[in-house]
């Protein structure tokens, strides 16, 4: 009797080892190919970012342009007109003209009173990713994708076959 008992435990642990090599798997290659999906609509993401820098304000008097009219020459339509012609004869006009202006004093920009510094909030929107929704054979898909893909959708297709997983086989208790 002495013998078999170091033979039983070895043929009770048998129908458990047997049991654990049947639950070994191959694993499944992957069978991937590659299509196209038609793209139904693409509706970008926005990145809102806000920013804040103070700008010089300041409160402007307005200046009035004066003119001066030389009393001998009318300012009728001929006297325009022979301007024109004489300005488009000799280059120099709008250099004479702006000389003109400096002597006289005239400013054309108004004076700045009272200037202060004001912080000003700006927004800026950025597209950082797009929603497309797309269609495979008759079923409707949504992705986010970093970029528009336009009319059609490169799209990856894998297929394996589906095994269910089997729960583990829990040894008799003793």
């Amino acid at each position: 009797m002495g013998r078999f008992r170091h033979c039983l435990l070895p043929l009770l642990m048998l129908p458990i080892a047997m049991g654990a090599m049947a639950q070994e798997r191959v694993v499944q290659a992957e069978n991937v190919r590659l299509d196209y999906a038609q793209v139904l609509n693409v509706e970008p993401v926005y990145q809102t970012l806000r920013a804040s820098r103070t700008e010089e304000v300041c409160d402007e008097l307005p200046t009035l342009p004066t003119t001066t009219v030389h009393p001998t020459r009318e300012q009728s339509r001929w006297a325009r007109f022979l301007d024109s012609i004489k300005g488009v004869f000799s280059g120099d006009d709008e250099a004479k003209a702006e000389d003109a202006d400096a002597q006289a004093g005239q400013s054309t920009e108004p004076a700045k009173l009272n200037c202060r510094s004001v912080p000003v909030e700006r927004e800026f929107r950025r597209p950082i990713a797009y929603d497309v929704d797309y269609v495979y054979k008759g079923t409707k898909y949504r992705s986010r994708l970093a970029e528009d893909p336009g009319n059609r959708l490169r799209i990856r297709i894998s297929v394996m076959p589906y095994v269910p997983t089997v729960p583990p086989v829990e040894a008799p208790a003793p």
